[in-house]
């Protein structure tokens, strides 16, 4: 009941900094300025580069097997869900705009910015979401039921790219009708994330899958449908 119940509790964490970060990019990103705009793309740096080591080193298979040595296993995903929230969560809280104006187009492209997080939203479930919140190991641990990792699917729009999810999440950050400095400091530093996080999770998925993997990869681009596969 403990682990299931702390579970629970990133998932909280984890619904609240999303929608947190969904109205975020419609407009607090864009706030007046508070502080120099060196000093705020410094501040604005740093916490990124937070989230981006803190996600990037959760993420690695060989941490896992070392933080499941000192919490239970079926904690391990809700404890890299609870942590990655809570440093997002401090992003956002500590974020300093810099609103000197890029661009400024019609404020249709919100259609455009709800269609991204509708992409990434679904994706999850189009796998398995309860597992991928860590829910789904709680839950079965609570049930004295042997856990085993999802199986390899190729559903909906894995068949057109490997890698829905992350192509949701980069059309929400550019999708806005007022682009400001800050917005596009945040945009391409999410972005180059995107692509630098990809490269370590085709190398996890490889190892994990083998050769069914080897081939879906041949055949079904990495993050834009209908690109040249790699």
């Amino acid at each position: 009941m403990i682990v299931l119940g702390y579970a629970v509790v990133a998932y909280a964490a984890f619904l609240a900094s999303t929608v947190w970060s969904i109205f975020f990019l419609t407009g607090p990103v864009d706030d007046p300025a508070t502080q120099p705009a060196w000093l705020a793309l410094s501040i604005d740096g740093a916490l990124l580069l937070a989230f981006a080591v803190q996600h990037t080193i959760m993420a690695r298979a060989g941490f896992k097997k070392r933080l499941a040595r000192v919490i239970p296993a079926a904690a391990e995903r809700a404890t890299f869900v609870l942590a990655s929230s809570l440093v997002m969560v401090a992003l956002l809280y500590w974020w300093e705009p810099v609103p000197h104006l890029i661009w400024q187009v019609s404020g249709l492209v919100w259609i455009v910015y709800a269609a991204g997080w509708a992409l990434a939203v679904s994706s999850t479930y189009m796998v398995d979401h309860w597992d991928l919140f860590g829910l789904k190991q709680a839950y079965q641990r609570l049930r004295g039921v042997e856990y085993r990792e999802p199986e390899f699917r190729e559903r909906w729009f894995y068949r057109w790219c490997r890698h829905p999810l992350m192509l949701g999440m980069a059309i929400a950050f550019w999708a806005t009708p007022t682009m400001s400095v800050g917005h596009l400091f945040f945009a391409i530093s999410a972005t180059a994330y995107i692509l630098v996080g990809i490269r370590f999770e085709e190398r996890d998925l490889r190892s994990r899958f083998g050769a069914e993997y080897q081939q879906y990869a041949k055949r079904v681009p990495s993050i834009v449908p209908g690109a040249i596969r790699r």
